[in-house]
């Protein structure tokens, strides 16, 4: 099967969905699959050198305390036309296709059959409750809906129509599963430690309560230790963390995936505080893989993946109290550590790559109709959503005519 992947966010700054695009490309191929990818770029040159297609640069913009990167207008829409006319694909698959950038234009000028990913997480969304009118006689033109996880499904029915079947993000289970420690920091080894990985600064990821609660850990467990890894400001991460519990803390900054793994395999609890904005929580099936035992915010999206309490420890959300309460205890007990620990690992298999791209396969087989011919692109000029930049963000976004 030939298979159009379009991921609408930069190639070249990391992110759970570029992540995903790029390993399901890679565990599609291996399955015999030919597979392009369309996506932005800061820099072209930062692409990999085949299977990947320039779609030119995004524009930040700022909303809701964050930058959306929105990419649109005649010159992108020439770059999608182009990529799909080339690429003779059977099934084309656009990832987060709602907002103003090449995943909408696909939707708009192809032809053919058409699967999306939803991978949005806020369950009310100004800008969607706008948009979403707009986009919505686009978003009819998609023959097969997914959606990462429930939260995810109910956000696009809400605010776009329709329905999706669910599908989680992949993990190549084994690559977190198997490999050495960080040095010097095995689990089990020395004090007890706890793992914190995300962006320090995202006041959402929920690290100022983690570190109310390591406060009270290290009251019950002198020799404990916070490892924090991400990225962030780490001079005002210094001040948060304070004199008292400083020694108690180590920044280990931005770790690659390969560090990152062995970062998952050496804590001895992973701390998930976060505090919304979570469609899933792939970081959770990570950890569960590595063998790490969870305490996590009791989300939504993370109670799912945790299977409501049974392979981690949840906590109210915001609950600085009763996260120490959890950490506490679990840090003390070695075999409730132990049995989470394997029972996570057992639950990780099951959105192993090997295991998720086949059920995307599913979805792709249930839309393509044999005989029916390749993706192509429309020939009529039409009209392309623009969005202005003298609107501003959250105002209805103008059409104006666009000829190609």
């Amino acid at each position: 099967m030939r298979i159009g992947l379009v991921c609408p966010y930069r190639w070249d700054r990391p992110g759970g969905v570029q992540y995903h695009v790029r390993d399901l490309a890679e565990t599609l191929r291996g399955l015999g699959h030919h597979v392009e990818v369309l996506t932005p770029a800061e820099h072209e040159e930062s692409l990999p050198a085949e299977h990947v297609t320039f779609a030119g640069r995004t524009v930040p913009i700022p909303y809701n305390g964050s930058m959306a990167s929105v990419q649109f207008g005649p010159i992108s829409a020439a770059r999608v036309r182009r990529w799909l006319r080339e690429g003779h694909f059977d099934v084309v698959h656009v990832h987060d296709p709602a907002p103003p950038s090449i995943g909408l234009l696909v939707l708009i000028i192809a032809k053919g059959p058409i699967v999306a990913t939803f991978h949005a997480a806020t369950v009310r969304s100004k800008w969607l409750a706008v948009w979403g009118p707009v986009v919505r006689p686009w978003l009819e033109r998609i023959s097969g809906r997914i959606a990462v996880s429930d939260f995810a499904r109910r956000l696009q029915v809400e605010h776009l129509g329709g329905d999706a079947v669910i599908i989680p993000n992949g993990v190549h289970v084994r690559v977190f599963a198997e490999g050495p420690e960080l040095p010097g920091r095995a689990r089990g080894a020395g004090g007890p430690t706890v793992g914190f990985l995300g962006r320090y600064d995202e006041p959402r990821k929920g690290l100022p309560v983690l570190l109310e609660a390591m406060r009270d850990v290290v009251r019950r467990h002198p020799t404990a230790r916070l490892l924090i890894a991400g990225r962030g400001d780490p001079d005002g991460l210094r001040t948060a963390i304070g004199p008292e519990l400083q020694p108690h803390v180590e920044l280990l900054g931005e770790l690659t995936e390969a560090d990152k793994a062995a970062f998952l395999r050496s804590v001895d609890v992973y701390c998930a505080p976060n505090l919304l904005g979570e469609s899933f929580g792939i970081i959770l099936i990570e950890a569960l893989a590595a063998g790490a035992p969870i305490v996590a915010s009791d989300l939504d999206a993370f109670a799912a993946v945790l299977e409501d309490g049974e392979v981690g420890v949840l906590v109210r959300r915001g609950d600085a109290r009763a996260l120490a309460a959890a950490l506490g205890e679990l840090l003390a007990d070695p075999d409730r550590r132990a049995d989470l620990s394997a029972r996570g690992r057992e639950v990780a298999w099951g959105y192993d790559w090997s295991v998720v791209a086949r059920q995307v396969l599913a979805v792709y087989e249930t839309v393509v109709v044999p005989g029916s011919g390749a993706v192509t692109a429309t020939d009529d000029d039409a009209d392309v959503l623009a969005v202005s930049a003298d609107d501003g963000p959250g105002h209805p976004p103008r059409r104006r005519r666009v000829r190609r």
